[in-house]
């Protein structure tokens, strides 16, 4: 034990890649009477980052949903406009719905094996 163990409600939850560019995520707990933010690790790093890999298929599904929908936060995506390849069985991808970027998971995540 490194402090002290606390009952916390948490009051806030979100997925972002707004502070820095990469996925993060942060939790609001309330003690009651004081509050205090628990995340703040990058999750995912983007290819635009010397350190890029792709170690987590849950980071990069996240943040390439989150970029293709043009949001900063996991909450912002309810009511976006985006353009989808599929049929009437799958999703195969999905698009902006004005800038040419796709994301095909089953793609980046074969090409990600192959590296």
């Amino acid at each position: 034990m490194k402090g002290q163990i606390k009952n916390a409600i948490i009051t806030s939850a979100v997925l972002s890649i707004h502070d820095h560019g990469f996925l993060d995520c942060w939790l609001m707990l309330d003690f009651g009477g004081s509050s205090q933010g628990f995340g703040g690790y990058a999750l995912y790093l983007p290819e635009s980052f010397g350190h890029h890999q792709l170690l987590s298929n849950a980071g990069h599904f996240l943040y390439r949903s989150l970029k293709v929908a043009g949001v900063d936060e996991f909450s912002q995506l309810r009511g976006k406009a985006i353009r989808a390849d599929a049929d009437s069985g799958r999703v195969y991808g999905i698009g902006h719905i004005v800038k040419d970027d796709w994301f095909y998971p089953e793609t980046d995540f074969a090409q990600e094996v192959k590296a």
